[in-house]
């Protein structure tokens, strides 16, 4: 038996890296997946439904069931298209895994806005548009789990990354709000902030000698160590989980702090401009965080 018999699984951006590591672990625990993947590069240009198509052609030489779809999660009406994907070919949907995205790199003050637009709209309205589409078949059917793919780098902070990192930011808020929302129909949503080699952190720049030996540490955590917290989180076993935002490092599992008020101060009379600046900043400024980067908070080699 396994953990996922019987459920149907659309995982986005499953042609490659991560993604392909989630759907192939999904079907051998027991899934129907749903391959998404419109085949683009990692900036989300181009078409080719070849990664798709080869990953649904793995599972079926394991004896799994597998179909494929080529349509894109940034636009509404193709994100609806990969959810009836899964109920035209398994008849229903039990889990969504929004995992499908791109990057375009850019330091913010260099940032133009196609190159805004098109991480944000892949990320966080993909992860939006395809949760939405499955959202009343899970309400009818009182069931369903969603697993979204968050970052460290809007969770802690990266160079460069303004759109990725306000897109994976979002995408945790959305995820808890899902969970909030969702709650009284039996629908859970987690999220993951992976480390892991894929094509798409490929593009991260080893310019200097500090980001050389981060690529090639990142470069010992392999895709497919995220798979089995996805898997699990995809499962009945995890019916009391969500809400909850976790990182994979090679066989490190972390689950990742949520906002939370730190410190306070109180003024009975009410504050000015003068009595911030001479008690309120001095008083909360020890606990003031550094501008700390996704490598300065996990800096020790991978596990």
């Amino acid at each position: 038996m396994g953990m996922l018999d019987d459920k149907v699984v659309v995982v986005t951006g499953a042609g490659g890296g991560i993604g392909r590591d989630i759907a192939l672990q999904c079907a051998a625990q027991g899934a129907a997946v749903v391959v998404n993947d419109i085949g683009a590069s990692v900036a989300g240009e181009g078409l080719d439904s070849g990664p798709a198509q080869q990953v649904v052609d793995e599972i079926r030489a394991a004896g799994g069931r597998a179909a494929a779809s080529t349509d894109s999660v940034s636009e509404p009406v193709s994100a609806g298209r990969i959810v009836q994907a899964a109920l035209d070919s398994f008849g229903r949907i039990d889990v969504v895994v929004n995992n499908a995205g791109i990057l375009r790199d850019r330091f913010f003050h260099k940032m133009g806005q196609d190159e805004w637009d098109a991480v944000i709209k892949v990320h966080l309205y993909g992860a939006w548009h395809v949760s939405r589409a499955a959202a009343n078949h899970f309400k009818e059917q009182g069931s369903g789990a969603y697993v979204h793919m968050t970052s460290t780098s809007g969770l802690i902070g990266n160079f460069g990354q303004a759109n990725y990192a306000a897109a994976k930011l979002g995408v945790a808020a959305l995820s808890k709000s899902i969970a909030l929302d969702m709650q009284k129909f039996n629908v859970r949503s987690n999220c993951i902030a992976p480390f892991a080699w894929s094509r798409m952190i490929g593009s991260i720049p080893t310019d200097t000698p500090e980001q050389q030996a981060r690529v090639a540490r990142i470069q010992q955590m392999t895709p497919a160590k995220i798979a089995p917290v996805a898997v699990y989180l995809a499962s009945d076993a995890a019916s009391e989980v969500s809400g909850q935002i976790f990182a994979v490092r090679n066989n490190e599992i972390f689950l990742m702090s949520q906002p939370r008020p730190e410190r306070s101060v109180h003024r009975s009379e009410g504050w000015t401009p003068e009595s911030v600046a001479a008690h309120a900043m001095p008083a909360l400024k020890s606990a003031f965080y550094p501008l700390d980067r996704s490598a300065d908070v996990f800096c020790w080699d991978p596990i």
